[in-house]
């Protein structure tokens, strides 16, 4: 067994990326504080293809060096948008068909392994706050949360993982469907 070099890997260039057919789903991150985790964001948008992210409130933007540092260039592949207020973004997506889902852990939660999306579906993710996570008005105004099943002692996952995790789901559901 042997590394494989870069050159080996047979990536698209940006230009091809900007091309490509991408998965009918977009993120949003709803006053996300930590600029890794926004570049991690991006990174994980890229390796799957993800349509779009918005980025919401707080959630820092490039051109910024912390973006950068952990997007590794996918700031410049993935599409993204500023909008001030998240809601306006849940509302505006809900009226183009996409099926809002909060990253939440909420009363009527489902569990991740139990989601089964649908390839006909256009699906947006939202992610909240390190802190507080998604805010009330747009839990409120999704049409499913989810869950990440957790057995240790915190009660949230990081972000950057969370949305890694919550992709390469869609992805294998939706290979598999």
């Amino acid at each position: 067994m042997r590394k494989l070099k870069t050159h080996e890997l047979k990536r698209l260039s940006v230009e091809q990326y900007k091309d490509t057919t991408k998965i009918p789903v977009v993120i949003v991150l709803d006053n996300v504080r930590s600029l890794n985790n926004v570049g991690s964001a991006f990174r994980s948008s890229d390796a799957f293809l993800a349509e779009k992210i918005y980025l919401c409130g707080i959630t820092g933007k490039p051109p910024h060096r912390e973006i950068n540092k952990t997007a590794l260039g996918a700031a410049e592949s993935v599409e993204w948008e500023y909008v001030k207020n998240t809601i306006d973004i849940i509302k505006k997506l809900k009226k183009e068909g996409y099926t809002i889902i909060a990253l939440e852990q909420t009363d009527e939660s489902q569990q991740l392994q139990n989601f089964q999306p649908q390839r006909n579906k256009k699906y947006c993710f939202v992610f909240g706050n390190e802190v507080f996570g998604i805010s009330d008005e747009v839990v409120n105004n999704a049409d499913l949360c989810l869950e990440i099943p957790q057995f240790g002692t915190k009660h949230s996952i990081n972000i950057a993982v969370s949305i890694g995790i919550v992709l390469w789901d869609y992805i294998s559901k939706i290979e598999h469907n």
